[in-house]
């Protein structure tokens, strides 16, 4: 079977598409665009596996318009520009990118007179962030919709389904009785999922009937899981295993799997961009000066370029690796968040408002207010949070050095609001 399962399945069809209603379903956004055929140029924002490059095809299969397709990866400005060229001689060409981050500033702006004249419609996928890898002007001419991971409920409504259609699959008398392990290695991977069904069904032979167990699925990956990680999936599981390793303070680890993105062919900025968001994330004011080594770190490997980008990032790794840790602040904002979900838009109290005029500082706007400068230590004891969550905890300082310091300055300013 030289057309793998996932490609077999790929829907052609808004209706066929499983998961990112929010975009495709009923009444939806980029639904109603498509159906009136007034489709803009847009990136597509989301994780592997979720249908960007499927919802592009989709899109060019519903409008009946020539469709071109290049990868970031293998193509540059010359392939650009020789599609733009194709695409002035016929209606209403769609362009879709593939990794579009990968493109540099050049390559992107090879792009902007196309799209601005509408000689192209242009589609980029991308699972980076595009406000930092897709240059502003381009940005700026482009809708951004943002895909989600599958969810349970979808993935186990994609296994169904691909039972129900591919022939080769109903030939094999398959029983689905666990689903758990497909589920858990594919990781909201749509493309993931189905290769890995495939490879387990093939592994069981002639057996008749082919019984899918957890057991099964685990046994089989661990002998076969270079031949589904072959499109490139492996890429998201070592930057795992690197940031794992480094928030599990092993240096040997976090160099190893820096080597082996680094021999991969894996893009240095998306690397120095993961150590950045670590160095908050894991270890915060546990050691603050992990956050300014990781954005140095990033700023220098953007100015140097391989291959001496190594020797910095290898560096900063082992830093970070180094370090204590401490996730307090991402668990506090986490908190805050679910709070401000909870309870809603909790009004400001009075003694904080904002009071630039007459009849606010009327109102009481302000009013009560402790100027923290006029006390003793440069402090008032006075409530910063909403009425209606006062005291509660947010921010828990980890049990590090350093954090220490901030929970025993806490205490003595607050006495026990902070005594936990």
């Amino acid at each position: 079977m030289p057309v793998p399962l996932a490609e077999r399945l790929r829907p052609h069809k808004l209706d066929e598409l499983i998961g990112q209603e929010h975009l495709t379903g009923k009444g939806s956004i980029l639904r109603n665009a498509i159906e009136q055929g007034k489709v803009p140029s847009m990136i597509l924002w989301g994780p592997p596996g979720v249908g960007k490059t499927t919802i592009a095809n989709i899109i060019a299969h519903t409008l009946d318009c020539p469709f071109y397709t290049l990868s970031a990866i293998s193509s540059g400005v010359k392939e650009v520009r020789e599609v733009i060229e194709l695409a002035k001689s016929q209606d209403r060409a769609i362009l879709f990118i593939d990794e579009i981050h990968r493109f540099n500033k050049s390559q992107q702006d090879a792009l902007l007179g196309a799209v601005e004249k509408g000689t192209i419609t242009l589609i980029g996928a991308t699972t980076e962030n595009p406000s930092f890898e897709v240059n502003s002007a381009l940005l700026s001419r482009s809708q951004v919709y943002v895909l989600k991971a599958l969810t349970e409920k979808a993935m186990i409504q994609l296994l169904q389904d691909a039972l129900k259609r591919d022939e080769w699959l109903q030939q094999k008398q398959i029983q689905l009785k666990e689903t758990a392990a497909l589920i858990r290695i594919s990781g909201g991977d749509a493309r993931k999922l189905l290769n890995l069904l495939e490879l387990v069904v093939q592994a069981a032979g002639d057996a008749s009937p082919v019984i899918i167990t957890d057991e099964w699925v685990m046994q089989v990956a661990q002998q076969k899981i270079a031949l589904y990680d072959k499109q490139g999936e492996q890429h998201y599981d070592i930057i795992s295993a690197f940031i794992k390793s480094i928030r599990g303070s092993d240096p040997n680890g976090a160099v190893y799997w820096l080597a082996r993105m680094l021999a991969g062919g894996e893009d240095i900025k998306f690397i120095a961009r993961r150590m950045v968001i670590l160095a908050s994330e894991d270890i915060g004011n546990a050691n603050p000066n992990a956050l300014l080594l990781a954005n140095a770190c990033f700023d220098a490997v953007h100015k140097i370029g391989n291959p001496e980008a190594r020797i910095i990032l290898s560096q900063c790794a082992v830093y970070l690796a180094g370090s204590a840790k401490s996730n307090a602040s991402y668990l506090a904002i986490d908190e805050a968040i679910a709070l401000v979900q909870q309870h809603g838009d909790l009004p400001v109290p009075l003694h904080l408002r904002n009071a630039p005029t007459k009849l606010m500082k009327n109102q009481g706007y302000g009013k009560g207010y402790q100027y923290s400068h006029d006390y003793e230590l440069n402090f008032s004891p006075q409530e910063y949070l909403p009425d209606a969550l006062s005291g509660r905890p947010i921010y828990k300082p980890g049990r590090n050095a350093r954090e220490e310091e901030i929970r025993k300055f806490l205490k003595q300013r607050w006495k026990d609001k902070y005594n936990y």
